[in-house]
């Protein structure tokens, strides 16, 4: 009974108070359904609301602490915003960016741009290719598709029309000659990383020879349709197509690449249209349903890390017995989104109401016990490692926000993100008035 009576135990029950807001907003997201403008309006309040809280429940208290300094604020607030950032991406890249949209959005993004960019690498090691404008190439990556073929049907067949080129991403293909004897000769075996049927780029003229697949293969298809769209919309892309065109209707053969693969590389990277990374709304919910099935544990971790800074910041803050309005009021106006918006994803992903209100009750105790520890360890601390503490709970915080929050909001609907973050920023103001 006595430790019911301590600071700790006071600490561990205004941090499941500040949490009780994750399961009344997963319970609301799942009953009402609620729109992407009240979602956005909600997180960019609640973000509002707790950049406030932080400003005078832990950076404020620590700049005023006059023996530690600003210098071990300052260390802090940087140190707690990189660990952030480290274990967010850990957890992101196991399966927790599907807590959110923008998490799993920004995720399948930085996904796509690896791809382009390993798409980009093939692409510069096509003569053709190479001998045009990097800048102006590189919008093609969008269109390019990988396709499947199986062993000995044709891709391609001589005489036929040159509607495509490809780039072999795995098995072999054998390119194989017809002659007007009607006899059949390999003219080449082509594997990974090579291409075949290139001059339907530049060339409108029939198929050459037969394209085989020696056993079952997959490869990056380009379309000459798509080419000849991206060629028309850049003057200077079709005057580079027509030099290459020409050049090989006199002399026979494409001439070499006069920059290097590398080089191409670079410049086509350093062009590459945004909206190759961009998901579609259909691999988000496909990513989506596959990780709330098979990835539920990361998920929980990410919002477990999400949990933790506000965890132990309540902990810090306490005097005696304790606890900030101010702190308190803006902690839970700054879960409610959260679990609001991740729960209504979920939901739509297939996750199943038992499951979703479990995270978010688990969450709640976790959220205590941080809060318990947070008040155990800040208490025995000098003044100087307790504002290097209250600086790394304040910067993976605001880490947080930046992260999660304010993307999720802009996600949802941008318009409403500065009104509702001053108005959440207002109303933590006040409690502080009021405390």
């Amino acid at each position: 009974m006595g430790f019911m009576r301590s600071p700790a135990f006071a600490a561990l029950f205004f941090g499941a108070l500040s949490s009780m807001s994750l399961p009344i907003g997963a319970l609301i997201g799942i009953a009402a359904k609620p729109s992407r403008t009240v979602i956005s309006a909600v997180m960019s309040f609640g973000a509002g609301s707790l950049m406030a809280a932080i400003s005078f429940e832990l950076v404020n208290p620590a700049v005023e602490r006059a023996e530690a300094g600003f210098a071990p604020l300052a260390v802090g607030l940087l140190l707690g915003c990189l660990v952030f950032i480290v274990l967010s991406r850990a957890s992101d890249e196991r399966g927790g960016a599907a807590r959110t949209r923008s998490t799993l959005l920004s995720s399948l993004r930085s996904k796509k741009k690896r791809e382009a960019r390993g798409i980009l690498e093939r692409l510069a090691a096509v003569d053709i290719l190479r001998s045009l404008p990097a800048d102006q190439v590189q919008a093609i990556v969008p269109y390019i598709a990988r396709r499947s073929f199986a062993k000995g049907v044709p891709v391609f067949e001589q005489g036929g029309a040159g509607e495509s080129m490809y780039i072999i991403d795995s098995g072999t293909v054998s390119i194989e000659y017809v002659d007007a004897a009607g006899k059949r000769s390999r003219v080449a075996e082509l594997g990974p990383g090579q291409t075949f049927g290139e001059m339907a780029l530049i060339w409108n003229a029939p198929r050459t020879a037969d394209a085989i697949p020696s056993s079952d293969a997959a490869a990056f298809e380009i379309r000459r349709e798509d080419f000849e769209l991206l060629a028309e919309a850049s003057p200077e892309l079709r005057e580079a197509v027509g030099a290459l065109a020409a050049e090989r209707g006199r002399s026979g053969f494409i001439p070499e690449a006069a920059v290097s693969g590398e080089r191409w590389l670079r410049e086509a990277s350093r062009h590459l249209d945004e909206s190759a990374y961009r998901p579609s709304e259909t691999e988000l919910k496909t990513a989506a349903a596959a990780s709330h099935g098979g990835g539920a544990t990361a998920i929980w971790l990410g919002l477990l890390l999400d949990g933790i800074p506000e965890s132990l910041v309540i902990g810090a803050s306490m005097s005696g017995f304790s606890a900030s309005p101010a702190l308190i009021a803006g902690l839970f106006m700054a879960n409610l989104p959260e679990s609001l918006s991740s729960s209504t994803m979920m939901k739509e992903s297939g996750a199943r109401t038992g499951r979703i209100m479990w995270m978010w009750t688990s969450l709640v105790i976790a959220v205590g016990v941080g809060a318990l520890l947070g008040n155990l360890v800040s208490a025995s601390l000098p003044p100087t490692a307790h504002s290097l503490f209250e600086g790394l709970a304040a910067g993976s915080m605001l880490a947080m926000i930046a992260q999660t929050m304010l993307p999720e909001a802009y996600e949802r609907n941008i318009r409403m993100v500065g009104l509702f973050t001053v108005l959440g920023f207002i109303a933590t103001v006040f409690f502080h008035t009021v405390g």
